[in-house]
């Protein structure tokens, strides 16, 4: 029940409507593309990730989130083109006021290009739509002129210079001709037709430009628009379809679809709706699903006071159980978790630390379940201020002949911290690292370090150099 409640709540709905309208865009511009086959392998792969996590395949995971990164990045660079005609296409839904065209321009476009086609001569007229053409185009002659029929008649007449290109009609005005536009990039014409065909479905594929195409070869009228090739049979059908495209590019609405048409994207806006919410249950409802999970938690000792030391077994690390929800346990490091175990109030004797979560830092939506152990008993004892002295450490005999007259320290003794009872007068024997005799040939001074048992701690925070001054003489 509480999952049904949350996939109606209101904030859910508008995320799954959000998705929704974001694949439908991206499904309607890649198929438009021509990259709808390396679509289906990525979609097949998103089918594989949404399984993994229904059934919680470990590995499958592991690799998906590893790769996942490298794979935004790759997807970005290689539908970088895809993705930028995505945003032109929502950007371009805003309202455009001026007039593209009307009946008479219509009308003056259907007589020109079916008398062209009749008398076997080829031509291409682009209308541009709402997205800018200029990047998909290249070349031509500037001409700016107000369309008439002797003028399509010259644009498109074998001796002209332009004849070949395009001619872009934009604002009730011819703008240029001898336009070159890119090729089409998908199989979706056959064989039979030639480059101007393929030249504008190329257009129509990247922008939302209606093309005209004339083939001279077959005397026919085919009209290209968001990747798809329609048969122009008739001045009348040419001139109306005409009309829809300016009435289109002039205001907000989606171009205009015979009612079987709307059908189509009405299912598949509802198939990717659908998708939507799948994907929304299986991989974001799927990371709220709370789990468990065991981690190993370092123990990390803090504030010991002066006047008692920690001596005895002390434990370095504890098993923690923990739940959660499966994102918030993803991301949990163990190596940035610690037991912080405060020692401020502790004095002489065995003191016992209950494990709880106030120890732990661990995230807000993470529960601590079990710790082993569950409390830590440590031992302390009380500190002794004492005065040891310091004793050289000799090693081996001088050569033949020589002998030691005397040995000077310098600290000859120093204050240390102990626990007690070990810190009693007489219990402590701190030393200097060992000098050998065997290579001393007369008197000489030495530095050395100070060797003290483990729980000895000087009073000064630091143990200082000892020089040690041996007096050598003939025996």
């Amino acid at each position: 029940m509480d999952t049904v409640r949350e996939l109606i709540s209101l904030r859910v709905l508008l995320d799954n409507l959000l998705i929704a309208t974001l694949l439908f865009f991206s499904y309607r511009t890649l198929r438009r593309l021509g990259t709808w086959k390396i679509v289906t392998g990525i979609l097949l792969a998103m089918g594989v990730f949404i399984v993994a996590n229904i059934f919680d395949f470990r590995g499958v995971r592991w690799i998906y989130t590893n790769v996942s990164h490298v794979a935004v990045i790759g997807f970005i660079v290689l539908f970088q083109p895809e993705i930028r005609k995505m945003f032109e296409r929502a950007a371009s839904l805003r309202r455009v006021e001026v007039s593209r065209g009307g009946n008479d321009l219509a009308g003056l476009v259907g007589d020109a290009a079916f008398s062209l086609a009749q008398l076997r001569r080829g031509g291409i007229l682009v209308f541009p739509g709402k997205e800018p053409i200029q990047e998909w185009t290249s070349g031509g002659f500037p001409l700016n002129a107000v369309p008439s029929y002797p003028l399509f008649m010259s644009i498109f007449d074998p001796h002209s210079a332009g004849h070949d290109g395009a001619a872009i009609v934009e604002n009730g005005r011819f703008l240029s001709f001898g336009v070159r536009l890119p090729v089409s990039r998908t199989n979706a014409l056959p064989d039979k037709f030639g480059t101007r065909h393929h030249a504008g479905m190329g257009l129509s594929e990247v922008c939302d430009a209606f093309v005209v195409v004339i083939s001279e070869e077959r005397g026919i009228v085919t009209a290209f628009y968001h990747g798809k090739m329609i048969p122009v049979p008739n001045r009348d059908m040419l001139k109306a379809r005409l009309i829809a495209h300016w009435k289109n590019v002039s205001s907000y609405t989606h171009p205009v679809y015979e009612d079987g048409r709307r059908w189509v994207l009405v299912h598949q806006f509802m198939f990717s709706l659908l998708v939507a919410f799948v994907f929304w249950y299986t991989v974001i409802h799927a990371q709220g699903e709370v789990r468990e999970k065991g981690l190993t938690v370092p123990i990390e000792y803090v504030a010991t006071p002066q006047h008692v030391m920690l001596v005895g077994d002390r434990p370095t690390e504890i098993k923690i159980h923990v739940a959660g929800p499966k994102s918030e346990l993803d991301e949990l490091d163990p190596s940035r978790l610690s037991v912080k175990i405060d020692l401020s109030n502790t004095a002489a004797g065995d003191k016992s630390f209950i494990i709880t979560d106030d120890l732990i830092k661990l995230p807000k939506k993470v529960k601590l379940l079990d710790v082993k152990p569950a409390a830590l008993v440590l031992h302390f004892k009380e500190i002794i201020e004492t005065e040891v002295p310091i004793k050289p450490q000799i090693v081996g005999r001088l050569p033949q002949g020589l002998r030691i007259t005397s040995i000077e320290l310098n600290p000859e003794r120093l204050k240390v911290l102990s626990p007690g009872p070990e810190g009693k007068p007489g219990n402590i024997t701190l030393t200097t690292t060992p000098i050998y005799l065997e290579n001393l040939r007369e008197s000489t001074s030495l530095l050395c370090k100070i060797i003290a048992p483990p729980t000895v701690q000087p009073l000064e925070r630091r143990w200082p150099d000892v020089e040690v001054r041996i007096t050598v003489g003939s025996e």
